[in-house]
């Protein structure tokens, strides 16, 4: 009864998504603590106002980096109510996602700190699309497991439906990977193409689409 008990905890997909909101929430709190004002000798020369307005890059990389999160936060429950089970790959898969989500923070710091510096525009704009890139990595390659002959996925969803899904987030790969390889020539280009990317997100999201019941 022991053994059955764990076994049930470990297919059961309630713990992994409760314990995953808890990294989206400290994540998202992470990006705000990484505004500061510049220490109070490097400000003495230019009033509080300008010095506050001169953070517009921080304040840009808080607000597109709290939004790419809040999207993966959204997903991430639409999903799981695809998802039916876990096992011990996917819980490995899903820890990995959390590592890429926990990390967005620094390289959002390193952009709203760097970005209006020329000579390093061009490192801190590869670096974040970079950071962009690794969640929707981990979260394709989660999916390819799941989904990978209904493993841990509704069985009774269309086929259709699952290849959409499966080329939704491949493609996300390849775009963000499409923006890391255009950052390298063209830095604004490369970023405003992950930009736009990631805000299309904001749209709903398809509803699951189920098979056919079969006829009487």
């Amino acid at each position: 009864m022991k053994e059955q008990n764990q076994h049930q905890e470990e297919l059961n997909t309630q713990r992994i998504e409760a314990s995953s909101d808890g990294v989206f929430a400290i994540a998202i709190t992470l990006l705000i603590l990484e505004i500061r004002l510049p220490a109070h000798t490097e400000a003495t020369q230019q009033s509080l106002a300008d010095t506050l307005v001169y953070l517009w890059p921080s304040y840009f990389a808080y607000v597109f980096s709290f939004v790419m999160i809040g999207i993966y936060w959204v997903n991430h429950h639409y999903i799981f109510k695809i998802y039916q089970k876990t096992d011990h790959v996917f819980n490995l898969l899903n820890i990995f996602f959390l590592m890429c989500i926990s990390f967005l923070p620094f390289p959002t710091a390193v952009l709203g700190e760097h970005l209006l510096d020329v000579k390093e525009q061009k490192t801190v704009i590869i670096f974040y699309v970079f950071g962009l890139l690794l969640p929707a990595a981990s979260w394709f390659l989660k999916w390819l497991y799941a989904s990978s002959h209904y493993r841990l996925i509704d069985s009774r969803l269309s086929p259709h439906f699952v290849n959409y899904l499966t080329k939704q987030y491949g493609l996300s790969v390849l775009f963000y990977l499409f923006a890391l390889v255009v950052s390298v020539f063209q830095p604004v280009v490369g970023i405003a193409i992950a930009v736009g990317l990631t805000f299309l997100y904001l749209l709903p999201s398809k509803q699951p689409v189920y098979r056919d019941p079969p006829t009487p």
